[in-house]
């Protein structure tokens, strides 16, 4: 089957190398058994890829079923996947087959492999390795003959190095990598793309067809994309609809295209309107939490440090003043050195207040001697500490102190696994 043949059995749309090679790949690997990942951005149609290679497929008569890995909750995934016993769990009234069992001969996509937790890694890697699994709460082992695809919008090289994804089981599902390119990648598509999108919801709606002036057309090609595909198709549907006009002009577009410095990627605090609810968003905001936890714990210590310069001794205005003179210095300039001056004659440090008129002195022996304990600065450990706080804080209640933290609890969940911490 030629290529474009594949194209129009599956709808796709699109003349670019990087598209076209994606392609090629795909049908190439279809023939065999081989693992496949698929890698590319949110909504440039990593399915419909797992779908050509499985009706290409040996396997094309037997079940084909999509799971999203990141939308089932991480207490029940493995449960989802390789089945489980009666009495397994609580509300396990019933023995039940998992996905692995039930598509038996056929193939099973995996989407967002990323969101799957380690546990369940483990799992997965054994069935690819041998082809065996085992139901929760059984201990019998069974056999599947599954053909595994999965896909991904992270980069799980990456999450490999922090822990977050095994190194095996990435190395032994990109036996064959297919990358699909992100839109803005392909812009000689961005066109054909409106064109298809623009004749299908002019059918849909009994509307003519909308058109784009020659500077539309650029402002269109030259629009980031961040959505991809289903981005494009959006605006294409919102235009038919609302559209007061089938001649398109680059400032009536600009109406509909969203403002790209709204979604700048910029820290916000925990709870903020507007914050995002993916994990990443999860992730930077209770560490931009822990900034400020840290600013201010930096901020307490510089105070003790004004605190041990006083001379008890010293009572009045003058120490009073001493005091207030150097909080104002702090405040204003974030540091004492103007303050203070050491004499190498004495070595004292003189202060501006006054007894009188004679200028306070603060001699060496005045001072009291401590030792600088240096504050770890370490991320990780921060984040832990800021856990740990939130579930003493809440008494253990995982949804309180994920609300506090301004994360969901499922990522909770992961954090006290990863840190290893015991409620």
């Amino acid at each position: 089957m030629d290529l474009q043949s594949i194209k129009n059995r599956f709808g796709i749309i699109g003349n670019s190398p990087s598209l076209n090679h994606a392609l090629n790949t795909a049908v190439q690997v279809a023939a065999t058994d081989l693992t496949v990942l698929i890698v590319g951005e949110s909504g440039v149609g990593k399915e419909v890829f797992s779908q050509i290679i499985h009706s290409l497929s040996s396997r094309k008569h037997n079940p084909f079923i999509a799971v999203n890995c990141g939308a089932i909750p991480e207490g029940t995934i493995d449960s989802e996947l390789f089945g489980h016993e009666k009495g397994a769990f609580t509300g396990a009234v019933d023995s039940r087959k998992g996905y692995f069992e039930t598509v038996s001969g056929g193939t099973i996509f995996l989407d967002e492999i990323g969101e799957m937790p380690l546990g369940t890694q483990a799992r997965l890697l054994r069935v690819l390795e041998t082809g065996e699994f085992i139901r929760v709460g059984s201990s019998k082992v069974q056999k599947t003959d599954v053909r595994v695809i999965a896909a991904t919008n992270r980069e799980l090289l990456e999450f490999t190095q922090k822990g977050r994804f095994r190194e095996d089981l990435y190395y032994r599902l990109s036996t064959v990598p297919i990358r699909v390119p992100a839109l803005r990648d392909r812009k000689e598509d961005v066109l054909l793309l409106f064109r298809k999108f623009a004749v299908d919801f002019a059918e849909r709606y009994k509307t003519q067809p909308i058109q784009l002036d020659d500077d539309a057309k650029n402002l269109l090609i030259n629009h980031p994309w961040q959505g991809n595909v289903r981005e494009l198709k959006n605006i294409a549907e919102q235009i038919s609809v609302l559209s007061q006009t089938n001649n398109i002009s680059a400032v009536t577009l600009q109406q509909f295209l969203p403002d790209q410095s709204k979604h700048m990627r910029m820290p916000v605090l925990a709870g903020q309107a507007g914050g995002s609810s993916s994990e990443f968003a999860n992730e930077r905001e209770i560490l931009y939490k822990l900034f400020f936890d840290m600013k201010k714990d930096v901020t307490e210590l510089k105070k003790m440090f004004l605190e041990i310069l006083q001379n008890p001794s010293l009572a009045g205005n003058a120490a009073n003043y001493t005091r207030d003179s150097l909080m104002q210095d702090f405040h204003t300039n974030g540091d004492i050195s103007p303050v203070l001056s050491n004499s190498t004659a004495a070595h004292t440090a003189v202060l501006p207040g006054n007894v009188g008129s004679q200028p306070v002195i603060l001699h060496e022996d005045d001072i009291h001697h401590h030792e600088e304990v240096e504050e770890s600065l370490n991320i990780m450990d921060k984040e832990k500490e800021l856990i740990l706080k939130a579930l003493k804080k809440h008494k253990g209640k995982r949804r309180d102190a994920s609300l506090d933290l301004g994360i969901s609890e499922r990522t909770l969940y992961r954090k006290l696994k990863e840190y290893d911490i015991e409620e």
